[in-house]
């Protein structure tokens, strides 16, 4: 049976078109990582109902669900660097206009819902074209290492400055945040728009091939994959987990561990630091373990992070905590986009990417919801308990995807190093 070969993996070339993807995704994961980190913030001193405030979670998951597939499929039909930096335009625009309504004082938790929505809707198209760009600009071999450092560096950027940032930017003004990540995404758009590489040329469709078609067409190629497959359905019981958990973590902090805004920036510097360490063990990592079996580690590692986030009630433990949950977090992130990146067609990659993208966040509304509610009945520690049990979940579902020697799904293209094993 045919099964992808690591061994050759390499590293991505930094100059020409990585390099400068690179730096359009470190400058908008900063901005992005000030505005995740603001809006709750903001929210709670627009209301103190973790349910409210778990809704504009909700609201930025949304999307996945009602334009994640086909956004998708238009990856796979237009000039995906073009559709990027257009994207990231529109987005910048949208930001700057939302900073200019919270420094009026006209935010409201309706307004903050709305803009999370239309950000993500935006993203369906943006993440697809990214992930469906990226072959051709490092080459098959060279994905696991770019991947990484892709996710390392938007880490860096979103983390450790924005992390300790935001409390800062907030004292000088509550639009701050958000001005700055306008700005960030527009030259994150300039970036990508001058970008020389070409996607690759794709085959003329079917005559009588329809959006609806082809989006069908990822479906049965994720589905016929058991690897694929199994990803798949272990990251969309992770996601109802972490939508309850990064709901209401803000909650949390600032109540049941009486820690403020600077207890919530010190645990989400935590997460960066781990991120980091993860992206840069990655490679090591997946090596000694294979890939499929590092993120089954990564899983069962992160539960017992959760269940101490959930029970010791001290800061140090919270911390400690988000460090490996950060850590395995991105072990988990990396190996997964590389097995659908190295496992999938080249002219179906937005297709397949969409497809898992849409069904492993479709829980993550419900999960920010079903935090709220938790929290709201419980208190505010159970929202990462009952994270725990979904990520159990998770797990026990990804283990018949290990079994040796399963079927790839062979790239129409010839692009794969494969070999056979008899």
């Amino acid at each position: 049976m045919a099964t992808v070969d690591t061994a050759a993996a390499a590293a991505p070339a930094w100059r020409g078109g990585f390099g400068r993807l690179w730096s359009a995704d470190v400058l908008s994961g900063f901005g992005d990582a000030l505005r995740t980190a603001a809006l709750p913030l903001l929210a709670v001193t627009l209301t103190d109902e973790p349910l409210l405030v778990a809704s504009v979670t909700a609201c930025g998951h949304l999307p996945w669900l009602v334009f994640g597939l086909l956004g998708g499929a238009l990856a796979d039909r237009v000039d995906q660097r073009r559709a990027m930096w257009i994207v990231d335009t529109v987005r910048g625009l949208l930001v700057a206009g939302f900073a200019v309504a919270v420094a009026l004082g006209q935010a409201s938790i309706a307004l903050l819902a709305v803009l999370a929505f239309t950000l993500t809707t935006l993203q369906t198209l943006f993440d697809n074209a990214s992930t469906a760009l990226l072959p051709a600009l490092v080459g098959r071999a060279a994905l696991g290492s770019a991947n990484a450092r892709l996710m390392t560096g938007r880490r860096i950027a979103g983390g450790l400055p924005a992390g300790a940032l935001v409390p800062l930017l907030l004292a000088a003004g509550a639009a701050l945040p958000f001005a700055v990540d306008a700005v960030t995404f527009l030259l994150a758009a300039a970036l990508v728009a001058s970008l020389r590489t070409r996607a690759p040329g794709r085959k003329p469709g079917p005559a009588g091939s329809t959006l609806r078609r082809e989006i069908a067409e990822g479906l049965r190629t994720l589905a016929r994959d058991r690897v694929l497959r199994g990803l798949c359905a272990a990251t969309a019981l992770c996601n109802i987990g972490m939508g309850a958990l990064v709901a209401t973590l803000v909650v949390l902090v600032t109540d049941w561990l009486d820690a403020g805004n600077a207890g919530y920036a010190a645990a989400m510097t935590a997460y960066t630091v781990g991120g980091l360490a993860g992206g840069a063990a990655n490679r090591r990592f997946a090596a000694r373990l294979g890939q499929l079996r590092a993120v089954l580690v990564a899983g069962v590692v992160q539960v017992a992070a959760l269940v101490v986030t959930g029970s010791v009630r001290t800061l140090g433990a919270l911390v400690a905590a988000m460090a490996v949950f950060g850590f395995m977090g991105m072990v988990w992130n990396v190996n997964t986009t590389t097995l659908m990146q190295q496992r999938s067609p080249a002219a179906m990659l937005g297709r397949v990417a969409s497809a898992h993208r849409t069904l492993s966040v479709a829980g993550a509304p419900a999960g920010a919801l079903l935090g709220g509610a938790a929290a709201t009945a419980w208190g505010a520690n159970t929202p990462a308990l009952l994270a725990a049990a979904f990520f159990v979940l998770s797990v026990a579902v990804l283990i018949p995807a290990g079994r040796p020697d399963v079927p790839v799904v062979v790239p129409d293209d010839g692009a794969t190093t494969a070999h056979v094993h008899r």
